[in-house]
């Protein structure tokens, strides 16, 4: 820049000695004015002096402007060369409102390049289009309606379902890089922590797979401890429920309305989740924080007085939860404590405990739905689905409430979503208080726009 910047000096300098050498000479039909060295001397002003002047100070401008010429283009060439995005390909949309948003291209524009006005239809209508989207089997056209819609800070970016909708769609179809890409955009945008990768089990085989050939659905045996957890009548019963003999490879625990714990209490516990452990049952734990919230105070270094139990539990919580970080230091405090050998953590096998979001709040946890409510629909519906149907109707026939456990459930297609959305508005028509939990977001509302939430409380799950 500078060596450019000098030769355009020395290109008016030139001219400019060029001007003061015409000027000096004398004019035809003049006397021969006397130079002066001094340019404060005086002497007198004529016509040549006055138009000599103003040429050169018209050629200190250009002069100036051909300098600040270069250096904006040499400032240009510099940023490309090092910008990230021009060198990926990615161009950066022009600010709205700018003139250059406002000219006219008379080239094709690409899904990521299309302007904010016009790739920002309304969040609904994203949403729903997704929706159909995913229940037809188009999961990459939906993955790209929505990423679009996210990336529009005029849109989708504003609002969290369609990114709900994305994260759920990425975890789906196994897109771990896309998931953690858009987590961190979300949290930046959101301010918030971003949501951490967890792929719906086997989703892989069951989405190329036949429909229910091979998958669980039923009912799950369910222990849903409540208040004070002692080994009275009520755990015991409850515990013996979860743990008895079933077609189901699930066992659900429900701690969230668990406000007390007594050392018997935690023996009985830590009891049957080992042996459901060790047996190879898979375990899905609702309210597992609220439990260890519980325990935490009444342990104390050194202190032995709510003797072992307690602490043995609260490692088991942590290993379950798979919390290493915390089950080492929690086994270092037991060790002092109780002058014994640490226990070790090992992970539970990949998919052997899930943690769930509590089915009902702590106050009416024992309220409207019995435990063994709860029905697990299968990885994938496809069709009539005729079959699963009717084991709905088997497990509702006598009772007065049906919850649908739709933790599992990846891929729903556009006729096996209409077959359910009939046959649950039939069941809500009966009088039945009919629920969905723990459904992906796309599920969620692909049955709204059914008109399934008309009659049916659908709760997708959250981040």
């Amino acid at each position: 820049m500078t060596g450019r910047r000098c030769a355009a000096d020395k290109d008016v300098m030139g001219l400019f000695d060029f001007l003061k050498k015409k000027g000096d000479a004398p004019l035809a039909g003049a006397a021969a004015r006397p130079r002066h060295d001094n340019p404060l001397a005086a002497g007198p002003v004529t016509r040549l002096a006055l138009d000599t002047e103003a040429e050169r100070e018209r050629q200190r401008e250009i002069a100036r402007a051909t300098a600040a010429k270069i250096d904006e283009i040499e400032l240009e060439m510099t940023s490309a060369i090092f910008d990230d995005d021009a060198w990926s390909g990615i161009r950066r949309p022009p600010a709205a409102g700018s003139p250059q948003a406002d000219q006219n291209t008379d080239f094709l524009l690409g899904p990521d390049d299309l302007p904010d006005a016009a790739a920002a239809p309304s969040s609904a209508l994203v949403v729903e289009e997704a929706a159909i989207l995913y229940a037809n089997d188009q999961l990459d056209a939906a993955a790209l309606l929505l990423r679009t819609s996210v990336r529009d800070s005029n849109g989708g970016a504003g609002e969290r379902l369609p990114w709900w909708m994305l994260f759920d769609l990425y975890q789906i179809m196994g897109l771990g890089r896309e998931f953690e890409s858009i987590a961190i955009d979300y949290a930046s945008h959101f301010e918030t922590s971003p949501p951490t990768y967890h792929p719906f089990a086997e989703t892989s085989r069951s989405l190329a797979g036949p429909a229910l050939d091979d998958q669980f659905s039923g009912a799950i045996p369910t222990a849903s401890l409540s208040g004070r957890l002692d080994d009275g009548d009520g755990a015991r019963a409850q515990l013996a429920r979860a743990q008895a003999a079933s077609p189901s490879p699930l066992v659900r625990f429900e701690f969230q309305a668990i406000t007390q714990v007594t050392p018997p209490g935690c023996a009985l516990l830590l009891e049957a989740l080992q042996a459901l452990r060790k047996a190879g049952r898979e375990l899905v734990l609702a309210g597992a924080d609220q439990l260890v919230a519980v325990l935490r105070p009444m342990l104390a270094i050194g202190d032995r007085g709510a003797g072992e139990a307690p602490w043995l539990l609260l490692l088991e919580l942590l290993l379950l939860t798979n919390r290493e970080k915390d089950f080492e230091e929690t086994a270092m405090d037991y060790c002092v404590t109780f002058e014994v050998s640490p226990p070790s953590f090992e992970a539970p096998p990949q998919l052997a405990v899930s943690l769930a979001a509590a089915s009902l709040p702590p106050h009416v946890a024992q309220g409207a739905a019995a435990p063994s409510d709860r029905f697990l629909l299968p990885a994938v519906i496809r069709g009539s689905s005729a079959a699963l149907l009717a084991a709905i109707a088997d497990h509702v026939a006598d009772r007065p409430a049906l919850v649908l456990d739709g933790s599992r459930l990846a891929r729903i297609d556009y006729a096996a979503a209409s077959a359910l959305a009939v046959h649950l508005r039939t069941l809500a028509q009966d009088g039945r208080d009919v629920v969905l939990r723990d459904l992906n977001h796309l599920v969620a509302a692909l049955l709204r726009l059914l008109g399934v939430g008309d009659r049916v409380r659908l709760y997708a799950h959250k981040y």
